[in-house]
């Protein structure tokens, strides 16, 4: 086997595109190169499009990569979406909680705030009656002392009456006395003189 043709199998070896390298080595040759000249510029020529094409290919995708990587996209917007899904469930629950929760606690105040009125209420009540009791109090004393006052009175009048009716009795007493004692001494005098 000669030197050449192991190199061509080389190159074809290394990389996956087809370049008919013998065919461009016949070309140069006819061109005026001699054999050597025509095998470096075909080597260079290989190594150049071999690493052109590497370096395409380090930048392009395959078609198994793109599918992958979509695939994996997406299970990410699915994983996503159910994560998005489970938080909006979980902030429904958490809303509803809450909204519950100040629901419990509205009727709560709204229970305190009855028994306070309740209470307020009942102390009003209590108040107004210990009052009344006390102006009924108040009233049954006022009345008492009115009694007592209109019993001394009456008891003047009786005094005043007793006392007016002893003065007319002692009064006509000595006026039945004075009539009689004039009346006898005019008696006497009238028997004196006649």
């Amino acid at each position: 086997m000669s030197p050449t043709t192991n190199m061509f199998k080389h190159i074809s070896r290394r990389s996956d595109f087809h370049f008919d390298t013998h065919h461009f080595v016949q070309r140069l040759e006819r061109e005026g190169l001699n054999r050597a000249q025509a095998e470096g510029i075909m080597t260079a020529m290989a190594e150049v499009i071999d690493e052109s094409i590497r370096n395409m290919a380090s930048n392009m995708v395959t078609k198994a990569d793109q599918e992958k990587h979509h695939y994996t996209q997406q299970v990410d917007f699915a994983q996503l979406k159910s994560e998005l899904q489970l938080m909006e469930k979980n902030d429904l629950a958490m809303l509803k909680a809450e909204n519950d929760r100040l629901m419990t606690d509205l009727e709560k105040l709204k229970q305190r705030l009855r028994e306070e009125i309740t209470r307020t209420q009942a102390g009003v009540r209590l108040d107004l009656n210990l009052e009344k009791g006390r102006m009924r109090e108040q009233s049954s004393g006022q009345e008492l002392k009115i009694k007592e006052v209109d019993t001394k009175i009456e008891q003047e009048i009786a005094a005043l009456r007793t006392s007016i009716q002893s003065s007319k009795a002692t009064t006509l007493q000595y006026l039945v006395g004075f009539v009689t004692g004039c009346s006898a001494l005019l008696m006497a005098y009238l028997r004196f003189r006649v």
